[in-house]
């Protein structure tokens, strides 16, 4: 086989949000965006829902369509972005609920959609989306279903921005009857003052930081299609950027940045064989890596880049960026195989 299997083991994804769960006294949502973070929204969903979870976030209307036909019209689907021009059809035909983040998207939603549910986001400290303090009133929460707001240091367990934004997020929703939520991954592992009335874990649920106790989801095999002798003095792949200085074996592995694994990562990033690293040798180019595996006593078929020999966030740190970017990067050329 000529391209990488993907494996995404299900069971770990459902214990990922059951121990998430465990740890609040309120509902547990989940978000799924950006294609249940690269690894099947639909499929991702409707495990989670057959664990317990019965509300659900993605970042756009559209990213709503393959959880309703996976889940059907029963779960809550909450949409990040709000509501903003030429969302109204897909938010009526899909029932998802938009968090309103501005004055504009509250006037919007209420002109088109007058008796679909809506809920709010607040800014308390992140600058990113939100309604300003300035332009709050409470009076903006009748009838909505949720009022939330987003951490911008949670990963950061000792951050001032973590009680400062707590703090503004209670002044601004004080005498509020509305269910409240403040916590993502990061917020439900600070503990019960930023749980409120739901928690709704994302990148924890993948196996990604800060939930360094969750259980490895994604595993990645990379076929070998090809190995060779480099002499010393030999060059090997674009740039010439990595030379030997005594004989090595190089395989070469079919992937690379087109398939998400990131050219920042060349040079710096290993691959595995069984338990045995095998770093990186030279550049990641489009469809291919090189990788020095001299020391093997026999090559295999595959070498492992994603599982329990690496974590998407060790791999993350050798490409210089956040496990998030890795998942959300995994391309469309691998074989699937959900276990």
């Amino acid at each position: 086989m000529a391209t990488g299997t993907l494996t995404i083991d299900l069971s770990a994804l459902a214990e990922n949000w059951r121990a998430l769960d465990r740890m609040s006294a309120t509902e547990t949502a989940a978000v799924v965006k950006a294609d249940g973070y690269g690894l099947g929204a639909g499929r991702v969903a409707k495990t989670l829902a057959e664990a317990g979870a019965r509300t659900f976030f993605v970042a756009i209307p559209s990213e709503a369509c393959a959880l309703r036909a996976a889940l059907g019209p029963a779960p809550v689907i909450n949409v990040f972005a709000g509501h903003q021009e030429g969302c109204t059809q897909a938010l009526k035909d899909l029932n998802a609920i938009p968090m309103l983040n501005s004055p504009e998207q509250i006037a919007r939603h209420t002109s088109a959609l007058p008796d679909h549910p809506f809920g709010l986001q607040l800014d308390t400290g992140m600058n990113r989306l939100g309604i300003e303090a300035y332009d709050w009133s409470p009076e903006m929460a009748e009838g909505a279903t949720l009022v939330m707001s987003h951490l911008a240091c949670a990963d950061e367990p000792d951050h001032d921005a973590n009680s400062d934004q707590l703090r503004a997020f209670l002044e601004m929703t004080a005498g509020l009857l509305v269910p409240r939520s403040l916590a993502a991954t990061g917020g439900t592992l600070l503990g019960p003052d930023f749980h409120f009335d739901m928690t709704r874990p994302g990148v924890g649920l993948y196996g990604g930081l800060p939930f360094a106790d969750a259980q490895s989801v994604v595993t990645l095999e990379l076929p070998v299609i090809q190995t060779r002798t480099v002499q010393p003095g030999e060059a090997v792949g674009y740039g010439q950027a990595f030379r030997a200085e005594d004989t090595r074996t190089i395989a070469t592995v079919s992937a690379g940045y087109a398939d998400g694994l990131i050219r920042a990562m060349s040079g710096k990033a290993q691959l595995f064989a069984g338990e045995t690293p095998c770093p990186l040798a030279g550049r990641v180019s489009m469809d291919l890596l090189t990788v020095d595996v001299t020391h093997l006593e026999r090559v295999p078929d595959h070498l492992t880049i994603l599982g329990a020999q690496q974590t998407v966030d060790q791999l993350a740190d050798a490409a210089g960026t956040i496990g998030y970017e890795i998942l959300t990067s995994l391309g469309h050329r691998y074989t699937r195989v959900y276990a």
